[in-house]
């Protein structure tokens, strides 16, 4: 599958080079945005990819711009991917009405309900299509990949992390929201993209999900004690769940950090070289 990509903008930064771009994707019918970060080992040398996954309203531009994480990649040698968080202005109704559907919240699943079907494909666009893309049009290892994420894109990290263990080396995520189910954040939108039947939805849900996918890979999570969006959140949710079938998982509590790109910022070079190290074995 060679696709025709659209260079929106490059920039260097730090030795390395941040770009923005799209291309027609077969999976969600429409243009898809995503920006990487190539830092400059990747000038002479295939390097590690880590895939970075966005929380609600945000594009594929809002971590490349706020969590300074180009400097610890550069240092690392990893290369960073970043996708749009969802399809954008496809005519459906309502679909640019509200922050925790549609437009900005794709919940990095696969929808089945019409008319959000046709084109809201988040799970099969990040875990399938976008690799692929990835690999013809940039020097990355093939078999060196992990994946993390903030907020909703924390919940991206953990199900999809956790539903490919061949894929996915390593797993992290800062405040993810780790029993969606039980999220008033995520019931309208998981009930529009899957439908009613509340079964469906625990395959997109990290606290259910880490019960079926059981393995020895790492997980880190750091979560802000200040997040006032803590209870929607629900991290005890997903160490309870860890701890009934014997999961490893390093759960950090900060005081003082709140839910935003000050708390990303301050974690995120921790993350990398957590990443970095699990992508060396």
């Amino acid at each position: 599958m060679m696709v025709e990509l659209k260079i929106n903008s490059r920039h260097g930064s730090f030795g390395g080079t941040v770009g923005f771009y799209q291309y027609q994707s077969h999976v969600c019918h429409c243009p898809m945005r995503f920006s990487v970060y190539e830092p400059p080992q990747m000038a002479n040398q295939s390097v590690p990819v880590v895939y970075f996954l966005s929380g609600l309203t945000c594009t594929e531009e809002n971590f490349m711009a706020k969590s300074g994480a180009q400097r610890y990649a550069a240092e690392l040698g990893l290369c960073l991917v970043v996708p749009d968080t969802s399809p954008r202005d496809r005519g459906i109704t309502d679909e640019n009405k509200h922050w925790t559907f549609g437009s900005g919240a794709g919940f990095y699943m696969d929808a089945t309900e019409s008319p959000w079907s046709d084109h809201y494909q988040m799970y099969r666009f990040v875990v399938d299509e976008l690799p692929q893309v990835i690999q013809e049009h940039f020097s990355v290892l093939n078999n060196s990949q992990s994946i993390m994420g903030h907020s909703m894109g924390g919940h991206g990290a953990l199900v999809l992390g956790l539903r490919n263990p061949d894929q996915y080396r390593a797993i992290s995520a800062l405040a993810p929201i780790a029993n969606p189910i039980a999220s008033e954040w995520t019931q309208e939108a998981f009930r529009l993209y899957l439908g009613d039947d509340q079964t469906k939805w625990q395959d997109y849900d990290a606290s259910c999900v880490v019960q079926k996918f059981v393995d020895d890979r790492p997980i880190l999570i750091d979560q802000g004690l200040a997040d006032q969006f803590l209870s929607e959140l629900r991290p005890e949710a997903f160490d309870s769940a860890c701890q009934s079938v014997g999961r490893s998982l390093t759960l950090r509590r900060h005081e003082g950090y709140d839910h935003g790109y000050y708390f990303i910022s301050s974690f995120i070079g921790e993350h990398l070289k957590f990443h970095a190290e699990q992508l060396k074995h």
